[in-house]
C-alpha cells in the first residue's frame, strides 16, 4: 500500500513537471517566433531606411549640382558681358589709332615742302578736303575714352563653402524621441472602455525640445490576449493602432471585453520619425466571458455567435403580423442548427419556455454583462438562474431558483422584476441597453438602464448554487456585450 502511494505521488510530481515543461516549451516557441519575426522586421526596416538614405543623398547631390550650375552660369554671364564691352572698346581704339596715324603721315609730308608757293598751293588745294578729313579722322580719337569699360576683376564671385562643408560633415540621422513610460497605476479597464496614461521620457514632452527629438504626437497600439504576458502567440489578435494623440493619455471606447487581458504599448513621434515602443503593459479586463449555450436553447431559438433569434416553426400564420413574410435569411440556413436537428436530442426547453442559458457558471466574485434588443420583439426576460432549477417548461422568474427582468409589448408596454412567481411592476420605459451586475458573494443582483444610468431593480438574497446567465425571448434578437467589472 505504501509503495502504491509512493508511485502515485511520483506520478503526480512527474505530471506537474511535464505540465511545467509543456508551458515552458510553448513560451520558448512563442519567444523564438517573436525573435524570428523581429529579425525579419529588422531586415525590412533596415532596407527601408537605407533606401531612404540613398534617396536623400541623391537629392542632396542633385541640389548641389543645380546650385553649381547656377553659380557657373552667373560667372559665365558676367565674363561674356565684360568681354563684349572690352571687344567693343578695342575696335573703337583701333579705328581711332588708324585715323591718327594717317593724319600724322599727311602732316609730316606737308612739313617737308620748302617752297612757300607750293606749300600754300598744296595747303589751299587740299585745305577743304583736309579740313574735312581732319574733322573726320580726329573725331574718333578725341571722343574715345581711354578708361577701360570693364576690368579683369571677378572677385565678386569668390565662394567660401567652409560653413556649408562643416554642416555637411555634421550630417547625421534625425533625432528620434525616446520611448515613453506607461503609467500602469493610471490605466483603467471598465465598461468596455480602457484609459491609458503614460509619461514622456525625460524632456521629450510635446512642448519641450531636447537632443532626442521634440515629440509631435503619440501612437498607441493594443491587442487582446488570454495570456498575462506581452508575447504574441499564433492565432492571437494583431495590434490595433490609434494615431495622432496629442495628450499623454487616451481613452479607447466601444471595445468588447471578450479576452482576459489587453496588451498596451505607446511610442512617441516627431515630425519625421517614430521612436521605440514602450515596454508593453498587460491590463486585465476581468471579462466575464460567456456565450450562449446552443445545446440548452429552445428548438425555436436560433443561436449564432452572440445573437439569439426566435424563429418559430411554421412562421407563416404563427402570428398575424408575420403573414406573407419569409423568415430572415441566414448564411447557415442550408445546415440545420444542432438544437434543431430532429431526433438528435431531447430539447432542454420546450413549450412556451423560449429560453437559452449561458455556457459559463458564476460561483463567486462579481460579474457584469450587457444586452441589447436588435429587432421587433414581443417579450423578453433576462437574468440568472440555477441551472438545475429550471424544468423544460419553466419560465424565468417563476421558480425560486431564477431571477429576471421582464419586458413585454403584447398589449401594452410593461417592465417588471420577477422571482419565485412574483412580479414587481417597474414604472420606467423599456431600456435599449440592459446591464446586469451580479455580486455572488454578497448576494446582490442589479438590473441597470445603461443609457440612462438608472438602477431599475435589485434583488438581495443568498446564492447557494452556481448561477448561469439566462434569457427568454419571443420574436426578439439579443446581442450581448459582456464583461467582468468590480465597480461601476
Amino acid at each position: 500500500m505504501v509503495k502504491n502511494l509512493t508511485i502515485v505521488g511520483q506520478q503526480e510530481a512527474l505530471r506537474r513537471i511535464i505540465s511545467t515543461l509543456t508551458n515552458k516549451n510553448e513560451d520558448l516557441q512563442n519567444f523564438l517566433e517573436t525573435v524570428d519575426n523581429t529579425l525579419t522586421g529588422l531586415q525590412d526596416e533596415s532596407w527601408k531606411v537605407m533606401s531612404e538614405l540613398e534617396a536623400e543623398l541623391e537629392l542632396l547631390r542633385s541640389t548641389l549640382e543645380e546650385k553649381g550650375a547656377e553659380l557657373r552660369a552667373a560667372i559665365k554671364e558676367e565674363q561674356q558681358r565684360k568681354e563684349a564691352e572690352l571687344q567693343n572698346q578695342l575696335s573703337e581704339g583701333k579705328f581711332a589709332l588708324l585715323s591718327c596715324e594717317e593724319l600724322l603721315e599727311f602732316a609730316n609730308q606737308t612739313l617737308t615742302i620748302t617752297n612757300e608757293e607750293e606749300f600754300l598751293k598744296v595747303t589751299k588745294k587740299r585745305s577743304k578736303t583736309q579740313n574735312q578729313r581732319h574733322e573726320v579722322t580726329m573725331a574718333p580719337a578725341f571722343r574715345l575714352s581711354t578708361r577701360l569699360a570693364a576690368s579683369e576683376n571677378m572677385s565678386q564671385f569668390t565662394v567660401d563653402f567652409s560653413v556649408e562643408r562643416a554642416e555637411l560633415q555634421r550630417l547625421h540621422f534625425l533625432p528620434v524621441p525616446r520611448a515613453p513610460e506607461v503609467d500602469a497605476s493610471s490605466c483603467v479597464a471598465r465598461d468596455n472602455t480602457i484609459t491609458v496614461a503614460w509619461r514622456p521620457a525625460g524632456e521629450d514632452a510635446p512642448d519641450g525640445n531636447s537632443g532626442s527629438g521634440r515629440v509631435g504626437c503619440y501612437e498607441v497600439e493594443y491587442r487582446k490576449t488570454n495570456r498575462d504576458n506581452a508575447l504574441r502567440t499564433a492565432g492571437e489578435a494583431c495590434w490595433e493602432k490609434i494615431q495622432d494623440i496629442r495628450e499623454t493619455q487616451v481613452t479607447i471606447t466601444d471595445l468588447k471585453f471578450d479576452s482576459q487581458f489587453i496588451v498596451i504599448r505607446v511610442r512617441a513621434r516627431n515630425k519625421t520619425a517614430a521612436g521605440e515602443f514602450s515596454e508593453p503593459v498587460v491590463m486585465e479586463t476581468r471579462a466575464f466571458n460567456f456565450s450562449f449555450d446552443a445545446a440548452s436553447a429552445h428548438p425555436e431559438l436560433k443561436v449564432q455567435s452572440d445573437t439569439v433569434t426566435w424563429e418559430p416553426q411554421g412562421v407563416k400564420g404563427h402570428d398575424p403580423r408575420l403573414k406573407g413574410k419569409d423568415p430572415k435569411p441566414s448564411s447557415r440556413s442550408a445546415t440545420p442548427s444542432p438544437n434543431k436537428t430532429a431526433g438528435s436530442r431531447a430539447a432542454r426547453f420546450a413549450g412556451e419556455s423560449y429560453t437559452v442559458l449561458g455556457d459559463q457558471e458564476m460561483n463567486g466574485s462579481c460579474h457584469y454583462w450587457e444586452l441589447r434588443p436588435l429587432a421587433d420583439w414581443k417579450s423578453f426576460s433576462v437574468g440568472v438562474a440555477y441551472r438545475a432549477s429550471l424544468g423544460r417548461f419553466d419560465q424565468l422568474g417563476k421558480s425560486s431558483g431564477s431571477w429576471c427582468l421582464h419586458g413585454s409589448q403584447w398589449l401594452q408596454t410593461t417592465l417588471s422584476a420577477k422571482h419565485n412567481n412574483r412580479a414587481k411592476a417597474l414604472e420606467w420605459p423599456l431600456p435599449q441597453r440592459i446591464g446586469i451586475y451580479c455580486d455572488y458573494d454578497n448576494g446582490d443582483l442589479l438590473f441597470i438602464d445603461v443609457d440612462r444610468l438608472r438602477l431599475l431593480h435589485s434583488f438581495r438574497t443568498k446564492f447557494t448554487h452556481p448561477l448561469v446567465p439566462a434569457f427568454t425571448v419571443k420574436f426578439l434578437n439579443w446581442s450581448e456585450s459582456f464583461y467582468f467589472e468590480e465597480h461601476f
